[in-house]
């Protein structure tokens, strides 16, 4: 005979049920970065629902973006929030500059129902070596300026700001490579330990970025298998700890230099970490799949590294291809996505952690420019000007997949012109004047994309780069790819 329950047990059921949904959505979770340096954006709306079906809870923005905070406005995901480095020294000497920020990129968007802002990232690796001390000495009044226009406007308990670093802060002496040597650099050691003290004055976490890719990118003889993370045969050995992996010793070098500096347990967010699909010869999706899969496993498990354990907060670099990111630190910088530039995902992973092979749910609804492509004219017969004019190409587009190593790379010349053609044609939107080059160019309806080079159509959703990311970011990427592209010339 049934039985049947009470009418409390049912209501207590339902809380019980309502509470162990709340407890498994609100998890530390997997975070990611949504960098916009593209020619082409897809609608924000339609991304914020893609990370929503994949349960993506943490996202890093790179600035301030109306488009994309609107899109969040309900999402209930939980948002890192930067400004600029171009914006650090106004920051720095106008503390209405910072309440004014604040006001309109946070307080107005932090309501019931509004969006979940969590952190402002001030800067994004300010004493990163390359910029030559450019923002050395505005990054800490930085942060201390726009904390207290936080702390004003009754935020601060609720929103922290914090600084994300480049690895490159901290090291161990060659004398001694491992972790448990490491220090801050001594050039910024004291302005580090001056920002690391405001932090933990505020109750704000120490962020940093690491990229296991690029210590085998920059070393020839750097063990392949020991920036993954299954095993190696070459283990590092720091006293009574064993390290397999460079991620962590990479962050526990970190654990040491705070330790070092007197804060032993400050709670450190890895504001990046990745693997690119592209753009150099361990760029591939094999590898990023296998990276991506073995951290996430890694982190999400709660075994920590060897010198701090828990469950370790991180944001994957990053969510889709960039193709107008500056390219001066390698071809790879346009390809770290998790997802094609329009929003198709390059691979399965499982963001559980669980090493399941599960598909990613892709960006729906977008639109794309009509299925042609701009390719080298076969009835061409005057070559005098095709270096040229593929040059032209690439340095107001992007050929990064041409270079050594990369998914083009075995084209043959004819094949690299239409491919320089095609991305200018493309990343110009198609218009038919960027389609010729002279004569020696035409638009075809043929697909001449291979197995290994896929020739892309643009998405018909796109705003001018010039108009919002400015001029001199702009130049930088012309600069850069107008390099990459000399070289493959040589």
């Amino acid at each position: 005979m049934a039985q049947t329950r009470a009418p409390e047990y049912d209501h207590f059921l339902v809380l019980f049920l309502v509470f162990a949904m709340f407890v498994v959505s609100s998890g530390d979770g997997v975070g990611v970065n949504w960098g916009t340096m593209s020619t082409h954006h897809l609608p924000a709306d339609n991304v914020v629902q893609m990370l929503r079906e994949n349960r993506f809870n943490k996202l890093k923005l790179f600035e301030a973006d109306k488009k994309i905070l609107d899109a969040l406005v309900g999402s209930d995901i939980e948002v890192m929030l930067a400004i600029p480095n171009y914006m650090l020294l106004e920051m720095s000497e106008d503390p209405g500059a910072a309440a004014s920020w604040v006001y309109a990129n946070v307080s107005s968007y932090f309501y019931t129902g509004g969006v979940n802002i969590k952190y402002v990232a001030v800067g994004n690796e300010p004493f990163l070596r390359t910029y030559n001390n450019t923002y050395r000495y505005i990054t800490l009044p930085a942060l201390k300026n726009i904390q207290q226009a936080l702390n004003d406007a009754g935020l601060g308990s609720k929103v922290k700001a914090t600084v994300p670093f480049n690895a490159d802060i901290y090291n161990s002496p060659e004398s001694n490579p491992v972790p448990s040597a490491g220090d801050f650099r001594d050039e910024v050691k004291d302005l580090t330990i001056g920002i690391i003290q405001f932090l933990h004055l505020n109750n704000a976490p120490f962020t940093v970025n690491i990229y296991p890719f690029l210590s085998l990118y920059g070393n020839d003889y750097f063990p392949v298998d020991f920036a993954f993370f299954e095993g190696t045969n070459k283990p590092i050995r720091d006293g009574s700890l064993l390290y397999t992996n460079v991620f962590d010793a990479n962050f526990d070098t970190l654990v040491w230099s705070l330790d070092k500096a007197g804060y032993p347990d400050m709670h450190i967010i890895v504001g990046e970490v990745g693997w690119p699909t592209d753009g150099d010869k361990n760029a591939n999706i094999e590898n990023a799949k296998k990276f991506s899969q073995g951290l996430l496993k890694h982190v999400l498990s709660g075994a920590g590294t060897p010198a701090r354990k828990g469950t370790i907060d991180v944001y994957l670099f990053s969510l889709l291809d960039e193709n107008a990111k500056s390219i001066a630190p390698g071809n790879f910088e346009r390809h770290w996505g998790i997802f094609e530039y329009d929003g198709k995902p390059k691979y399965e992973l499982d963001l559980s952690g669980k090493m399941k092979n599960k598909g990613l749910a892709p960006v729906e609804g977008v639109a794309y420019m009509p299925r042609r492509w701009c390719v080298l004219n076969p009835h061409a017969d005057d070559f005098e000007e095709l270096p040229d004019s593929i040059d032209y190409a690439c340095s107001l587009s992007d050929c990064t997949a041409l270079g050594y190593g990369s998914s083009c790379n075995h084209l043959t010349v004819e094949g690299n012109a239409s491919y320089a053609f095609n991305m200018y044609y493309q990343m110009n939107s198609q218009e038919s004047w960027n389609c010729d080059f002279s004569g020696l160019a035409m638009v075809t309806d043929e697909d001449p994309s291979d197995d290994h080079c896929q020739f892309p159509v643009m998405i018909a959703h796109g705003y001018s780069l010039l108009l919002r990311g400015g001029i001199l970011d702009t130049l930088l990427a012309v600069v850069g790819q107008c390099i990459v592209f000399a070289l493959l010339l040589c």
